[in-house]
C-alpha cells in the first residue's frame, strides 16, 4: 500500500484542527465514523464528486506510516480500496498542505500553480 494518502479539507476546519493538534473530521467523516482519505490516483474523482464548485480548500498529504490498525483500506467507489482512518488525524501526521479550489466542472486548481 502507498506510504501517503490525501485528505481534502475546508481551510477553516484545518485551521481549527491545528489549534487542537488533531482533526476529528468533516461532517461526513463524523457521520460515517472514520476519516475519508484518497490514494493519489483517486484524488481527482474525489474532488469532482464531493467538492465541485468549492474554494478555500486544502489538500493534505498524510503520512500513513503513523497509523497501525486504525487505518483500514476498504472498498468504496468502483470497488477501489480507499484509506479510512478510524481515529482522529494528528496534525503531526500531515507532511504537506496545498491551497486549492475545485471548478464547477470538477477540475482541481492549485493556488501555487497560478
Amino acid at each position: 500500500m502507498p506510504e501517503a494518502a490525501y485528505k481534502i479539507v475546508d481551510a477553516a476546519e484545518w485551521r481549527a484542527a491545528i489549534a487542537e493538534g488533531r482533526y476529528d473530521g468533516a461532517p461526513v467523516d463524523l457521520a460515517d465514523g472514520y476519516i475519508h482519505m484518497s490514494a493519489e490516483a483517486q484524488l481527482a474523482e474525489t474532488a469532482r464528486r464531493h467538492f465541485a464548485g468549492r474554494s478555500d480548500l486544502l489538500l493534505l498529504t498524510v503520512d500513513l506510516s503513523r497509523f497501525g490498525d486504525d487505518l483500514v483500506w476498504e472498498p468504496s467507489r468502483g470497488a477501489d480500496l480507499f484509506p479510512h482512518l478510524y481515529a482522529p488525524l494528528p496534525v503531526s501526521a500531515v507532511t504537506a498542505s496545498r491551497a486549492f479550489s475545485v471548478t464547477t466542472d470538477g477540475e482541481m486548481a492549485f493556488e501555487d500553480d497560478q
